[in-house]
């Protein structure tokens, strides 16, 4: 079945780097007034949707119709980005794509009436994670640089992501996911993983391991994180497929028991098959229009 056709964006295919795969759209709510009581005619809250795919394939236009209109009725603009795939260039010009995006949209916030400490990123799977990411990951902001675009920041103000994953170590992945999910092809393709460099990386493929994971970057003062899974969280079998694994509520788990000791909010949920639940856009009401 097709999917459903996306209204116009109010900006379309905008450049945001020098590849052809750094574009991003905008949608503006029709009415900026419902984007908060408290300032009904300011600059408007971002969400912007970061595709998964396995960062091998996936589009922006993938962000769904019902997920677009639930935003844009909530008062939130959004931007929804491409980034440059695995085959295109390996881990990390993903990531870096995503943060430059983010940096682009702040660039362009008073043109586009965008409120430059009101942005939340979303996605699914390998979204997800680059959510993630950008989200702990500090500030990529250089102040002294001649790019105007890479003088603003990275930072969030909270993530909103589905079955995604906090780790794209392999050797964790691992240990804490029974049966294939740590060999999965798009980890392959992502670190360009050689014969034998999967159980056995070399320091310089281990150390993006590290860098790629964004567990490993979490610290007091990040953003909260709303988690969803399809898959109950109930254990899985030894031969798993790396499919089923990979997308395992486990990643949430062990995210939550991290953000949890240091009190910063993580709600995850299982069982969950899609966009639309109240909750996400009170969740995302409470950091986006209550936070100022």
């Amino acid at each position: 079945m097709q999917a459903p056709i996306l209204p116009p964006p109010t900006f379309e295919n905008v450049p945001y780097g020098p590849h052809e795969r750094n574009a991003l759209d905008v949608w503006l709510p029709r009415s900026p007034r419902s984007a908060g009581p408290e300032s009904p005619d300011g600059p408007l809250p971002l969400v912007i949707y970061i595709h998964g795919g396995g960062f091998r394939q996936g589009d922006k236009r993938s962000l769904g119709l019902v997920q677009l209109e639930q935003w844009l009725g909530a008062g939130f603009a959004v931007a929804a980005i491409n980034y440059r795939l695995s085959q295109h260039a390996p881990y990390p010009a993903q990531v870096l794509d995503s943060a430059r995006a983010v940096q682009y949209l702040r660039k362009r916030a008073p043109e586009w009436n965008l409120d430059p400490n009101r942005f939340a990123a979303s996605g699914g799977s390998a979204g997800g994670g680059i959510s993630l990411w950008l989200g702990f990951r500090d500030d990529l902001a250089d102040p002294h640089s001649d790019d105007p675009a890479a003088r603003q920041s990275t930072r969030l103000s909270c993530m909103l992501v589905r079955n995604t994953q906090s780790s794209y170590d392999l050797r964790f992945i691992k240990q804490i996911i029974p049966g294939a999910a740590y060999r999965h092809p798009a980890l392959i393709q992502l670190f360009d993983l050689g014969p034998g460099e999967i159980d056995a990386p070399p320091p310089e493929k281990a150390r993006l391991f590290e860098e790629s994971s964004p567990i490993n970057y979490v610290t007091a003062d990040d953003p909260p994180v709303y988690m969803t899974y399809r898959q109950e969280n109930v254990p899985l079998p030894p031969d798993a497929d790396e499919g089923t694994g990979i997308h395992h509520p486990t990643f949430g788990e062990v995210l939550k028991a991290k953000l949890d000791a240091l009190g910063i909010e993580c709600t995850v949920r299982c069982g969950v098959t899609g966009p639309g639940d109240p909750a996400e856009i009170a969740f995302l009401r409470r950091y986006l229009v209550g936070h100022r």
